[in-house]
């Protein structure tokens, strides 16, 4: 189980400027906003009116893939971007979150140096994270907002495509945990257990039902005060593989205690007073 301390290190990442529609964009579209006018993208026929601050910032972008050099790279769960309307940016690069500040000006967006976390991922979500930055650093990309979806189009070419993506809710979300947490440390779960541990809670039935790993489980689940209460679990009784089970215990022990939630977007940290817990992500 690799463990990774979570100390923010200082990265230099070197302006970003995204264009956003002022005179003639590199996917074709130009027009001002303000005016209702608008010009259809080149080969796709649908209209791309300008990108204004105000159609980019207090959005959720899920970073969907990068597409480079003839190959595209869907990005992995949690990759995403987003500007708020204090100067603000942050996002996760594939593995690593990061911050910077972000002006606009003149059509385009400045991102100073940022801060990121300095965690070792699997090697799939570290290559994007690596193509990911190269993309961003010291480029100007045009910008283009269609229907929920922002192109971000680097001057040689090179695309990524990102969603608008809403928070998730706490009840009715299928979480799917994906650390262990001791205090300011996160254990990612063994490969054997990834993706089959996950919870939901049903705000009627006032149940938490999911999985630990190996055996189902449903326990009652009381709500309150950015508290999570459960109740000992109902469960399955199947053997499963020494580190299956061993995760099963662990996570038994750790939900069993009454628990602090806290919700981010689209995930959720559950930690008791020991500082123990866990880290979940809603599932798309």
């Amino acid at each position: 189980m690799d463990k990774h301390r979570l100390a923010l290190t200082v990265l230099t990442l070197l302006p970003l400027v995204v264009a956003c529609g002022t005179g003639a964009a590199s996917d074709g579209s130009s027009g001002s906003a303000s005016a209702g006018t608008g010009s259809a993208s080149a080969g796709t026929g649908s209209v791309v009116r300008r990108t204004d601050p105000s159609s980019v910032t207090g959005v959720h972008w899920r970073v969907d893939s990068l597409s480079s050099g003839g190959t595209t790279r869907k990005a992995p769960d949690g990759a995403y971007l987003r500007i708020d309307d204090h100067g603000r940016a942050h996002g996760n690069y594939g593995c690593n979150s990061f911050g910077a500040a972000a002006a606009f000006r003149d059509g385009r967006i400045d991102f100073g140096p940022a801060e990121a976390t300095d965690m070792a991922c699997a090697k799939e979500p570290m290559a994007f994270e690596s193509a990911f930055s190269r993309a961003l650093a010291g480029r100007s990309l045009a910008a283009a907002v269609d229907h929920g979806r922002l192109t971000l189009t680097t001057e040689n070419g090179d695309r990524v495509r990102l969603t608008r993506e809403g928070d998730a809710s706490l009840h009715g979300t299928r979480w799917r945990i994906t650390a262990l947490v001791d205090k300011d440390v996160a254990s990612s779960l063994p490969a054997a257990a990834a993706g089959k541990a996950w919870f939901t809670l049903d705000r009627k039935a006032g149940t938490a039902s999911g999985s630990l790993g190996c055996n189902r489980f449903t326990a009652r689940a009381t709500v309150r005060d950015r508290h999570l209460t459960l109740s000992s679990p109902r469960t399955t009784r199947k053997m499963c593989d020494g580190s299956l089970m061993s995760v099963e215990r662990n996570l038994t022990e750790r939900l069993a205690r009454p628990l602090s939630y806290r919700l981010t977007h689209r995930g959720i940290t559950l930690t008791s007073e020991n500082g123990k817990g866990v880290q979940a992500a809603a599932e798309r």
